[in-house]
């Protein structure tokens, strides 16, 4: 096994220490008694109850999750149709203004995103809230979940769709009997993507987002503007154990079927 050399390693380590000191120190004084978040006054987990009680950061949340699950599921269905015209249907007339509209907001600045959405939803008088947000969520998503699900579409093999009509399918059902569950992992994969998107999002939530609705990115950066307080830290630590535990989860069960496939294989071959 080639060695590290000790270049490698030094950067390997300054560049790991440079992404996460910070998200350390700030998980470590989440736990802090004092109220200035940058002078450590004793252990303490007051502000994990404090946050608890606080019903402005509660309901951004749930707005958060509400919108992040509409939008990503819209996204997904709407995103999975766009790619298996573009797959399926090989050229047709105007494909090239089809996929520039499906792949322009991978490439088009949020700011413009967000004000372009905020115009529409002004002109044909839609109030703004979580409607506004899921339809804005749902627009700029819906490209990743194309990008995913066209590049599984791609190495699919069209036989497997072919012998399910040759049986009497209807493209329909061989669609959602043949096609769909084969790419099933590809689909799930824009839907978590879509589903990240929407909750990272806070430039284009600002635009479409109104008093009645407000996300849990806005909520933390109106409250950063007037200064840190100990329950951001404490919200921000549930958050990075919340994203820290789903990785662990996926990557166990990712060995689990790697290693359950492997057995599956040499019992075969027994």
């Amino acid at each position: 096994m080639r060695r590290m050399s000790a270049f490698n390693v030094v950067s390997l380590t300054l560049g790991f220490a440079f992404l996460y000191i910070p998200m350390v120190i700030l998980v470590v004084y989440s736990f802090n008694a004092s109220k200035l978040v940058t002078v450590w006054a004793g252990f303490s987990t007051k502000w994990y109850g404090e946050l608890i009680r606080n019903e402005a950061f509660l309901d951004a949340a749930w707005v958060t999750v509400k919108v992040g699950v509409l939008s990503s599921t819209f996204a997904t269905v709407l995103g999975t149709m766009a790619a298996y015209v573009m797959v399926r249907r090989g050229s047709f007339r105007g494909r090239t203004l089809f996929s520039g509209m499906i792949y322009a907001p991978l490439v088009m600045p949020e700011v413009i995103t967000g004000l372009s959405l905020l115009l529409l939803f002004i002109a044909i008088g839609l109030d703004r809230g979580v409607l506004t947000i899921v339809l804005a969520h749902t627009t700029f998503s819906m490209c990743y979940v194309s990008v995913v699900v066209s590049s599984r579409l791609v190495s699919f093999d069209r036989s497997l769709e072919e012998a399910a009509l040759d049986l009497g399918c209807t493209p329909f059902q061989g669609f959602r009997l043949v096609t769909l569950p084969i790419i099933a992992p590809a689909v799930l994969a824009g839907w978590l993507l879509a589903f990240t998107l929407s909750l990272d999002d806070l430039v284009i939530a600002s635009f479409t987002a109104g008093p009645s609705a407000t996300t849990l990115p806005i909520k933390i950066f109106s409250s950063v503007r007037l200064g840190v307080s100990p329950e951001i830290n404490a919200l921000s630590t549930i958050i990075i154990g919340l994203v820290v535990s789903g990785v662990i989860v996926a990557s166990l069960v990712s060995k689990h079927r790697i290693a359950a496939r492997s057995a599956e294989e040499r019992a075969a071959i027994d």
